[in-house]
């Protein structure tokens, strides 16, 4: 069946704002993921599907043949993964990052999806590499550094060796596109809690639809400035995922005790810059920043809860949330967070002086 499709076939039909199927999906990936599109026919498809407008189909199509050609990972499915899709050009400190290390120094197991900033200055590996994480780490390695330090770092170039096919022509679009979607949904660890910040409220049901279609375990959340996080400058709306089911929340941070701050507060740098807010942050500053990192860093441990009981639904998100900030803070307060970054350092870069 795919023998029957051709790339004028898939681009006509998104130029005629028709949807791809999930196996017309699965051979436009298949075939960028293995490098035979051509830079012009991966430039059309990605700016005509975006024109066009994505659905869960071709979402679940496009990931089937991501993980497909992923190298696998042997870690169980019982781990977190906070993640957002970027593209929300607020040029923010490393949000996620940050409430990874503070997740895992809570006790919660992380697999931490992320890549180079295709349209920021500093994506999620970009700072953990200055931070000294070494990144080049075999699967087995990768398995080896959760089990020994409860927080590894997935990194996309290297598990998923087909993005190189799409990195220039991302870059020099410049745009939010259909990979900064499929980001949060391709970690091969195929986690079964998820935190997911989504920067375009038009792409929240298809995150939640695609998580939805797997039976995965999610809060997925947007601020309401535009952030791919939970916010501190207003409102931010959350879906919570869990057994099929979606509902919808409103949380304003007062009510967990945060003030407002501004865009300006939370800004960050280049991977150097945002590599010592990091540090900062872990060594125990208040602030903007810090707050930010517990309210997100709170949605992963809320996540991680709800995978394990399916019952915390029914109860208020604003509690769940509180608790959640109390045993960030705690983590942090205490030296574990930083224990936690100077840990993972350490087991990284033993792999580096063996090889």
């Amino acid at each position: 069946m795919f023998d029957e499709i051709s790339w004028p076939h898939i681009l006509t039909t998104l130029l005629e704002r028709k949807d791809l199927s999930v196996w017309e999906s699965t051979w436009a990936m298949r075939e960028i993921m293995q490098g035979r599109a051509s830079d012009a026919q991966l430039g059309g498809f990605l700016v005509a599907l975006h024109a066009k407008g994505e659905t869960v189909d071709e979402i679940v199509g496009f990931r089937d043949a991501i993980l497909e050609s992923a190298l696998p990972l042997p870690v169980p499915a019982d781990v977190l993964d906070i993640v957002g899709t970027g593209g929300d050009r607020y040029g923010t400190v490393n949000v996620s990052t940050m409430a990874s290390i503070v997740c895992a120094a809570s006790g919660v197991p992380v697999v931490k999806h992320g890549n180079r900033a295709a349209t920021s200055s500093s994506g999620a590996s970009d700072v953990v590499s200055a931070l000294g994480v070494n990144l080049n780490t075999t699967p087995d390695q990768v398995a080896e550094v959760l089990s020994r330090v409860g927080l590894s770092f997935v990194w996309a170039a290297a598990f998923h060796p087909g993005f190189r096919f799409a990195g220039a022509t991302r870059s020099e679009l410049g745009v939010p596109t259909v990979f900064n979607i499929l980001g949060p949904l391709c970690n091969p660890a195929r986690a079964e809690a998820n935190a997911v910040g989504v920067a375009q409220l038009d792409r929240v049901p298809l995150i939640t639809g695609v998580f939805r279609t797997r039976g995965a375990t999610a809060l997925v959340f947007r601020g309401d400035d535009g952030l791919d996080e939970l916010t501190i400058t207003g409102h931010s709306r959350i879906w919570e995922v869990s057994r099929g089911d979606i509902h919808e929340h409103d949380l304003d941070p007062r009510d967990l005790g945060f003030s407002y701050a501004s865009i300006n507060d939370i800004k960050g740098g280049d991977p150097a810059y945002n590599a010592q807010v990091v540090r900062d942050v872990l060594s125990g500053q208040e602030g903007p920043v810090r707050n930010i990192v517990l309210l997100n860093a709170a949605a992963g441990i809320v996540a991680y809860r709800l995978s394990h009981d399916a019952s915390q639904a029914q109860r208020s998100m604003v509690d769940r949330l509180a608790e959640g900030c109390d045993v960030a803070a705690a983590a942090i307060d205490s030296g574990a967070a930083a224990a936690k970054l100077d840990e993972w350092v350490t087991v990284t870069q033993s792999f580096a002086t063996a090889n």
